[in-house]
């Protein structure tokens, strides 16, 4: 049975065409990754499929209710209530519910009054005929089953961290019993073990997921399916991430055997119709009206002619176009004149914001060619660290040597320092000893493509600005490049872009991201941060997760522990058991309680 299902969809903005021929469906415990270029549509599409937009052409059907139908928006609300007036905010309860409290008020003022009691008599009954407060209860309850905590219930919303906030809105989304969530960019702002927690919510969820992401190995561990969106259309593909490569991949090879296999055609056909011409020539300029066999001979290669030319014809209507390789980076641009090893160097760094302490005896070492990965939890000293190391912050004690030759580009610097009024190829012409020739295929390399170049950077998206400044900063001259997130606004195809630019970058790399496909690809040494230490190890970021997990063990439980927690509450509060199904949920809420007893026993030994 399907959810939804959207058939040829066509979207038109101001006159220009965003997309067309989308083909959609959902099916029930499906979860569809959607996929495609930032501005294609993606978020545009969601809204089609809501109603909440019209489509030029096509049509969308659903195969449920369309409030059964969930929606997480992307950006954050802007919400100056507490996280449980955000929770209830929309809800037709809440409008009850407010005003059975304002009458409530009332009549502790004024006790007496009988129009006040009449009024209040008539919200509690509208209430209880409502269910309200078996309403409140499952409010409260979702809240628990997501790990929102009852303390953060009446802090302000706008308070919270990214986990935090994604939970709370999860919890909204949930009170609408749904049986399609569809979530736009839902790991946003999200650090990895919030991202993992996430993950194992949507895999234990019963219903169906359509969700937008830009993270590949979200996608990997969540999705059933993949959709790919193109302004012509979409195309479904099984799996997750690495399984619609592979797919893509296969179909790469395969459209370059047909269009070699096609381009022999046409080169053997227009030699062959070359050849017929020159022997009907041949023929005509030897015919005379006296020698009918001459005549036939030249008419007979004519018509041979002409008939291959037919066949070339069809085959340049039905013509397959070159499949396109991805440009690959020059680094001809990049000094990578260094003379020394070690480029620099923190010696007992203790740092803290006034009394706020994040650091202390740290002691790192970055020599030339490290890619150093810094990971840890959002709020753990990051971004500090890597300051501390470009000299935008200095130590409340201890030292930062760095090399006399060496050449700092920091992300966020380069960003900032953007011409607004230029357009994106006079802000690259900006680069010394830079021609318009390599300026242009340097853009072209990082997906900036014939008119885009003529842009102005005041008219760029967040992700197209953040991708001129990785241009600059890449091609700066500089032998360390400092990047705290770069790929947060990039969509997929810039962040395979920018990790294959920094796997050839000749110098050394400090980088901040979320993205395990980066960090396994690009990282060489891996900085973890908790609790205001600093953990160096020197292997990749592949090496360094093996190692978490078989050094690890008390965390190895704690994953585990939450899995367990998350499933026991989801078979307790199922109100929709089917009864021959009844005694195997029985049996394994008994199992799972055994576990999560051991395992607790376990934690409170360690």
């Amino acid at each position: 049975m399907f959810l939804l299902k959207a058939n040829n969809l066509a979207v038109e903005i101001a006159g220009q065409k965003l997309f067309e021929n989308v083909s959609i469906e959902i099916k029930e415990q499906e979860r569809i990754a959607l996929i495609g270029e930032n501005g294609i549509g993606k978020t545009t599409l969601i809204k089609v499929l809501l109603g909440r937009l019209p489509a030029q052409s096509g049509h969308v059907q659903y195969g449920v209710n369309k409030k059964e139908i969930g929606y997480m928006v992307q950006e954050n609300q802007r919400d100056n209530g507490t996280v449980m007036d955000f929770v209830i905010a929309n809800h037709p309860n809440a409008v009850i519910k407010n005003e059975l409290t304002h009458y409530s008020q009332l009549l502790a003022e004024q006790p007496e009054d009988l129009q006040v009691i009449e009024e209040y008599n008539k919200r509690l009954q509208k209430y209880l005929d409502v269910h309200g407060y078996d309403w409140e209860m499952n409010v409260e309850k979702t809240l628990k089953q997501l790990g929102i905590p009852e303390p953060l219930w009446y802090l302000p919303y706008a308070n919270l961290s990214g986990g935090q906030k994604t939970r709370v809105k999860l919890a909204r989304v949930l009170l609408q019993s749904p049986k399609l969530i569809i979530l736009d960019e839902p790991t946003n702002h999200l650090d990895i073990e919030s991202i993992h927690w996430l993950e194992d919510w949507l895999l234990n969820f019963k219903g169906s997921v359509l969700f937008i992401s830009h993270e590949r190995e979200f996608i990997d561990h969540v999705a059933t399916s993949t959709y790919e969106l193109t302004k012509s259309g979409t195309k479904k593909y099984s799996g997750g991430y690495f399984s619609y490569k592979q797919q893509k991949e296969h179909e790469y090879k395969t459209m370059q055997k047909l269009y070699e296999k096609q381009e022999q055609e046409r080169k053997k056909l227009l030699e062959t119709i070359t050849q017929y011409k020159q022997w009907y020539d041949k023929a005509n300029a030897g015919a005379s009206v006296r020698d009918p066999y001459a005549q036939k001979k030249a008419a007979k290669q004519a018509t041979k002619m002409k008939a291959k030319e037919k066949v070339l014809e069809r085959l340049e209507k039905e013509k397959i176009d070159k499949p396109e390789l991805t440009k690959t980076i020059s680094t001809n641009f990049v000094s990578d004149d260094f003379g020394g090893r070690k480029m620099l160097e923190l010696i007992n760094v203790t740092f803290s914001y006034s009394t706020m302490p994040i650091f202390s005896n740290v002691y790192l070492e970055l020599n030339w060619r490290d890619r150093l990965a810094v990971v840890g939890p959002n709020g753990s000293g990051k971004t500090t660290l890597l300051q501390l190391m470009a000299g935008i912050l200095e130590p409340d004690c201890g030292q930062v040597r760095r090399n006399p030759q060496l050449k700092i580009g920091y992300f966020f610097q380069e960003l900032e320092n953007l011409n607004f009024e230029n357009s994106i190829l006079d802000e690259i012409l900006t680069i010394p000893n830079i021609t318009q020739a390599d300026a242009r295929t340097i853009l072209a390399c990082f997906l900036f493509r014939r008119e885009d170049v003529l842009k102005k950077i005041s008219t760029l998206s967040m992700g197209e600005k953040c991708r001129v400044a990785f241009v600059k900063l890449y091609f700066s001259n500089a032998n360390l490049l400092v990047l705290d997130e770069p790929t947060n606004y990039f969509d997929i195809p810039t962040r395979e872009t920018i990790e294959n630019a920094l796997i050839v970058y000749p110098g050394s790399i400090v980088l901040v991201a979320h993205d395990p496909y980066l960090l396994r690809k690009v990282a060489n040494k891996v900085a973890y941060i908790k609790k205001g230490k600093v953990d160096y190890y020197p292997g990749s970021y592949h090496e360094w997760e093996k190692h978490q997990t078989f050094s690890n063990p008390v965390q190895l439980m704690m994953n585990k522990l939450e899995k367990l927690q998350l499933r026991y509450t989801q078979l307790m509060t199922d109100e929709n058991v089917d009864p021959a199904q009844e005694e195997s949920r029985l049996a394994e809420i008994k199992k799972i309680r055994v576990e999560i007893e051991e395992i607790e026993k376990k934690l409170n030994g360690s």
